[in-house]
């Protein structure tokens, strides 16, 4: 992730709940570098299970945002899901809307205001 990583971890945070520990360059041992304040290592780990990870990208490294990873949520917990769906929604972009598909499961993908795409699946199985 871009500089800022520490903002979407706390976006995530709200939408997820949970603890969040964020360590910076600085804190690993380059605390003279121009890119001493991002963040080297993040973990979010949520009360439902879920742990997400994350970093800076610092200079030099290429990134570019939105063609690397898609993030998948999937379970029975309709509530859960729909809420964070909302959550992660405000500000981003729907592409297939939250909604009953032909395989019977609720599925929906988004990218929320970090350029981060997801796609959200609730199970009708049981």
């Amino acid at each position: 992730m871009v500089a800022g990583t520490s903002g979407t971890l706390t976006f995530y945070q709200e939408v997820f709940g949970g603890d969040l520990v964020l360590n910076t360059f600085a804190d690993n041992g380059a605390a003279d570098e121009p890119f001493a304040d991002l963040i080297m290592h993040n973990m979010l780990t949520t009360e439902a299970g879920y742990t997400l990870m994350a970093s800076d990208t610092p200079p030099g490294m290429e990134f570019t945002p939105g063609t690397n990873i898609t993030i998948s949520l999937s379970g029975d917990d309709a509530e859960d899901l729909r809420g964070y769906w909302e959550r992660l929604a405000e500000g981003g972009t729907v592409a297939v809307p939250l909604e009953r598909q032909v395989w019977g499961d609720e599925f929906g993908q988004l990218t929320d205001r970090f350029g981060t795409p997801w796609m959200v699946n609730i199970s009708t199985a049981g």
